[in-house]
């Protein structure tokens, strides 16, 4: 499998997966400016959606979407437990933390990304952003993952999103357990190894 990424894009959540997963796989840097890769292909003709992440199946087929992606990855390895069991209510919860956090945290952070985002237009989202964390915290409090005990696909989201609050200037030191979270996260060995891989870590 090839996994198309930009470093600590949301395509790390993928990357984290394959770690986790301990799948065979190769990366490949897109940069999203010119849709050209690393080895000088071009992306649209790859993924017509010119964004990353995107997966490339060892038979050919392409996966995109970093929800419908970190969800094939768990099936492929379903002692590792890193998805509950396709059917179950317990998949449908981490579904939905999926949704949540792509279309409630993903969502609201591309102003801070985007240089034709008005200063009206940030306020607003961080002021969303900061809410939605505060439902976060509420969650993580007295459990060290999203869905309990054990880290799913839903944790690695997480975390990759979560992260980029450093990044544009969004204090979160006020949620001990999003920073508790955060820092647990982080210290995993698979984690680390994605991080590493992609030269974010100092």
């Amino acid at each position: 499998m090839k996994l198309y990424i930009k470093p600590g894009a949301c395509s790390l959540a993928s990357h984290i997966v394959l770690e986790e997963a301990g799948l065979p796989y190769e990366t490949e840097i897109v940069d999203l400016a010119t849709k050209v890769t690393a080895t000088g292909a071009n992306y649209r003709l790859i993924n017509p959606k010119a964004y990353v992440p995107a997966l490339l199946l060892d038979d050919g087929e392409l996966l995109t979407e970093g929800p419908a992606i970190v969800q094939y990855l768990a099936d492929q390895v379903p002692a590792k437990a890193l998805a509950p069991a396709n059917g179950t209510r317990e998949r449908y919860r981490l579904q939905a933390w999926l949704t949540f956090i792509g279309t409630e945290l993903h969502r609201n952070f591309s102003p801070f990304f985007n240089p034709a985002a008005s200063d009206d237009w940030k306020k607003a989202a961080g002021a969303s952003l900061m809410a939605r964390v505060g439902y976060v915290n509420e969650q993580l409090e007295g459990k060290p993952y999203l869905m309990g005990d054990a880290f799913t696909v839903a944790d690695a989201y997480l975390f990759t999103v979560l992260s980029w609050a450093a990044y544009v200037k969004l204090d979160l030191s006020s949620f001990s357990a999003v920073t508790a979270y955060l820092q647990r996260v982080a210290a995993r060995p698979a984690v680390q190894a994605a991080l590493k891989a992609e030269g974010l870590l100092g």
